[in-house]
């Protein structure tokens, strides 16, 4: 007979995560210019689109950013957005919630009712690496 092997829970790598919260913010800093004000939001046009990065929060050490990625012709859709924290004092900027889901918790069981990935955070986070890369490519500042 055959043994049936439970899997093993999900441990997040602490490590890995800080490096691309890291690499995040430093793309971040790309972005975004020396003085954001909470009034005028800033639209960062590449050659796939617009993607606009609005001030929430400003405090000493951190500011809350939301970057959305405006879908002008389809009314039907909500404009995917995401909402990102950004540490200045310790130089990340980690996700901290996503169009679908409203504060990402860094395990989720699987399976789950959701059917979020068990590094779901993660990979929300990593999509962000993914789309500030491409943007910076074709970084070009457009005031909205």
């Amino acid at each position: 007979m055959g043994s049936c092997k439970a899997r093993a829970r999900y441990q997040p790598d602490i490590n890995s995560f800080l490096a691309l919260c890291g690499r995040n913010y430093a793309l971040l800093l790309k972005w975004l210019p020396h003085s954001l004000a909470a009034d005028a939001p800033v639209s960062v046009r590449g050659s796939h689109g617009v993607l606009k990065i609005t001030l929430l929060e400003n405090t000493r050490y951190t500011q809350l950013v939301e970057i959305s990625r405006p879908l002008l012709k389809i009314s039907l859709v909500e404009d995917p957005k995401v909402l990102v924290r950004i540490y200045h004092d310790a130089k990340l900027a980690e996700v901290l919630t996503g169009q679908q889901i409203s504060l990402l918790s860094a395990v989720y069981d699987y399976p789950n009712l959701r059917m979020y990935q068990s590094d779901e955070k993660y990979q929300v986070n990593a999509f962000l690496e993914d789309l500030l890369k491409i943007g910076c490519r074709f970084l070009s500042e457009v005031r909205s």
